[in-house]
C-alpha cells in the first residue's frame, strides 16, 4: 500500500511543481518529477533542519525539492 501513496503523491508534488514553474509533463513524467523531488527535498530541507511531518508536509517537501530539479533543468539545457 505504501508504493501506491508513493505514486499517488510524487504525481500530485510533480503536477504542482509543474504548475508553479509553468512546465508541462506527462502523468508519469509528474510521478518521476515528484518522487525524485522528495528525494531532493528531504535531503536539502533536511541539511537546514525542515523537516515534512505528515502527508501533507512530505508533499510540500516534494514540491519544494521538485520545483528545485525544474530550476536545474532549466539552467542545465541554456
Amino acid at each position: 500500500m505504501g508504493v501506491i501513496i508513493w505514486i499517488i503523491a510524487g504525481g500530485l508534488s510533480g503536477w504542482l511543481a509543474g504548475k508553479i514553474m509553468g512546465s508541462n509533463f506527462s502523468i508519469i513524467g509528474n510521478i518521476l518529477l515528484g518522487i525524485f523531488g522528495g528525494i531532493v527535498g528531504g535531503v536539502l530541507l533536511g541539511l537546514v533542519g525542515i523537516h515534512g511531518s505528515g502527508t501533507i508536509g512530505n508533499i510540500i517537501v516534494s514540491v519544494v525539492g521538485a520545483c528545485i530539479l525544474i530550476a536545474i533543468g532549466r539552467a542545465i539545457k541554456k
